[in-house]
């Protein structure tokens, strides 16, 4: 997703710091509200993806869903759709903005989560869980080795937030 909605002027009037903190070895926090999960891969443009077997979950960071706000709506594809590395597959609507979300890797679509369109805050409250957005099957297993790894996402978001 090219999102480009940074920190709100109240995270700067509050000086949120990004510190990093372990809270436990499932995860390490680069902001105080932002987690970032081992054993994912990460997009610049702040998708993850967690390939396990034939298939890949994808969704979005919980660095987005921040960003982002109150998600209000989801747009899926189609399962049997296929995706390529970069490209858009779906867009998030949030109170403040609508992002186009972009795929990690490319192949066919397997499945959507239908519960999104019944409660698309799901994104919000577990980003990583229940907030998944598609399945996929991936079509070159290669394109994973130019995601991020955890700790290359966290001091990505770190310089991209303080750039701003």
């Amino acid at each position: 997703m090219a999102l480009r909605i940074w920190a709100s002027s109240t995270a700067n009037a509050l000086k949120v710091s990004a510190k990093s903190t372990s809270v436990s070895p499932a995860f390490s926090l680069s902001r105080c509200f932002s987690s970032v999960l081992e054993g994912l891969k990460y997009a610049k443009s702040h998708e993850w993806v967690k390939h396990d077997g034939p298939v890949a979950l994808i969704g979005i960071t919980d660095h987005a869903q921040d960003h982002l706000g109150e998600v209000v709506f989801v747009e899926l594809p189609e399962p049997g759709k296929s995706v390529a590395q970069g490209e858009s597959f779906g867009a998030v609507e949030s109170v403040k903005a609508t992002s186009d979300v972009n795929s990690p890797i490319s192949g066919e679509v397997v499945e959507i989560n239908t519960k999104l369109s019944e409660t698309p805050g799901l994104i919000n409250t577990s980003p990583y869980e229940d907030g998944w957005m598609i399945k996929v099957k991936p079509s070159n297993a290669a394109e994973l080795k130019t995601l991020l790894n955890p700790k290359d996402y966290t001091k990505f978001c770190e310089e991209e937030d303080a750039a701003h």
